[in-house]
């Protein structure tokens, strides 16, 4: 099941449908142009050559934190959702992360998907903080 970078158009193209299933409320032409952004960095997970799962990444280094990936989406397509492929995103993004240099990987997730936690922290990440906003 190889996982590769999507760098062309067409590529990130494919991906919006899947990328979708997490962004239902964004415009399909929104996320194709945020997933071509300079330092957007997108992963694709295949299986029989069917893109199957997406993780976006941007690596940042900002005041106190240290160099770090910031895994801001990652979604398997419902139909292939229980079979390891978001763990192999995952377990690449990571792999990727420590070539960048970076010392961790971080993401945020809503307060009620509370599933969504326990994912990642079988995989040993940890809850250690909020992320804190207001909508203007």
């Amino acid at each position: 099941m190889p996982i590769r970078e999507l760098t062309t158009e067409a590529e990130r193209r494919e991906a919006v449908p899947i990328l979708r299933q997490l962004w239902a409320d964004e415009r399909p032409k929104d996320v194709l142009d945020w997933t071509g952004a300079d330092d957007y960095h997108l992963f694709g997970q295949y299986a029989d050559e069917e893109l199957v799962g997406v993780a976006g990444v941007l690596v940042r280094q900002v005041l106190h934190h240290d160099r770090h990936a910031w895994l801001y989406d990652l979604v398997v397509d419902e139909a292939h959702r229980g079979a390891g492929h978001g763990r192999a995103l995952v377990r690449f993004v990571e792999d990727w992360a420590r070539e960048q240099d970076c010392a961790h990987v971080a993401l945020a997730s809503p307060l009620a998907k509370e599933g969504v936690h326990e994912y990642y922290e079988e995989m040993d990440y940890e809850r250690w903080g909020y992320v804190i906003e207001k909508s203007l």
